[in-house]
């Protein structure tokens, strides 16, 4: 197989179902494409039309990925890992839901940290390396003819250049010297990582004080930071972020926010 940069070996599809679909996992499905606008709407169609759980959607290069509040990003082909994986937590009550992006931070930060870089979360929805993202998470709820399922997107960038940044408060894997590089296997790691949590997270039927929250506080930099909160009203929030409450909302002084809440959370250095 020929390809035009070295660097950047396509998605191994053959490779990523053996790994991961089979009795007993939670993926049942990989559809990796050559480009795509959404894999979120990729995903959230499939569920519109009855996928099972574990659907997983990847591509090499997604030309309309959104994040939170519909902002939109875009990488280079091949530079990254945009994938988008379909959950139905039946089992677990629709107000212990916001906790799945705090449980994919997790699996994402896991998975990060395990190719030797060392990674943190900042609430509610980014992977940061020092105080430069890595990697952002979106969820989105969809009404499916089965039910409700929960569509969960990941954005990590793997081996984009200094000169290929959005942002200089952007990173990847390969600037920050990362032990892997290629995409196949650093998605198949964050698969793997997910499952498990995912698994976890089920068994105790969505309560998360039952180890997810204390992980989860323990990776979170934003706890014990000064920080600026802004709100989609305009107004600003001052105060120390003490924690995560049992509702997955940030704790900021006396009041505890939603992601839906806020519009940016910065730390005040």
């Amino acid at each position: 197989m020929t390809y035009a940069d070295l660097d950047r070996p396509p998605l191994d599809a053959d490779a990523l179902r053996a790994a991961l679909v089979g009795p007993g996992h939670l993926w049942t499905n990989v559809v990796v494409t050559a480009s795509t606008a959404s894999t979120n709407a990729d995903v959230a169609a499939a569920a519109g039309q009855g996928a099972p759980e574990g659907t997983i959607h990847t591509t090499e290069i997604q030309t309309a990925g959104r994040g939170r509040l519909d902002r939109s990003w875009q990488a280079p082909a091949g530079s990254g890992i945009a994938v988008s994986v379909l959950l139905r937590p039946t089992s677990v009550p629709a107000g212990r839901w916001v906790w799945l992006p705090l449980l994919v931070g997790l699996a994402v930060d896991a998975t990060v940290n395990s190719f030797e870089v060392s990674a943190g979360l900042k609430w509610p929805n980014d992977v940061l390396v020092g105080d430069r993202k890595i990697a952002g998470i979106l969820l989105e709820r969809v009404d499916t003819p089965s039910g409700p399922a929960a569509v969960v997107g990941v954005g990590l960038n793997v081996s984009l250049r200094e000169d290929e940044l959005p942002v200089d408060t952007a990173t990847s894997l390969a600037i920050e010297g990362a032990s892997e590089t290629d995409r196949t296997i650093v998605l198949r790691s964050f698969l793997r990582n997910l499952e498990s949590l995912y698994g976890s997270w089920l068994a105790s039927k969505g309560d998360p004080v039952a180890g997810i929250r204390d992980s989860y506080v323990r990776r979170c930099t934003t706890i014990g930071q000064q920080v600026r909160v802004s709100l989609p009203d305009g107004s600003i929030l001052e105060g120390m972020a003490t924690g995560i409450d049992d509702s997955g909302r940030l704790v900021v002084g006396d009041q505890s926010l939603s992601a839906g809440d806020v519009t940016h959370v910065r730390s005040i250095t």
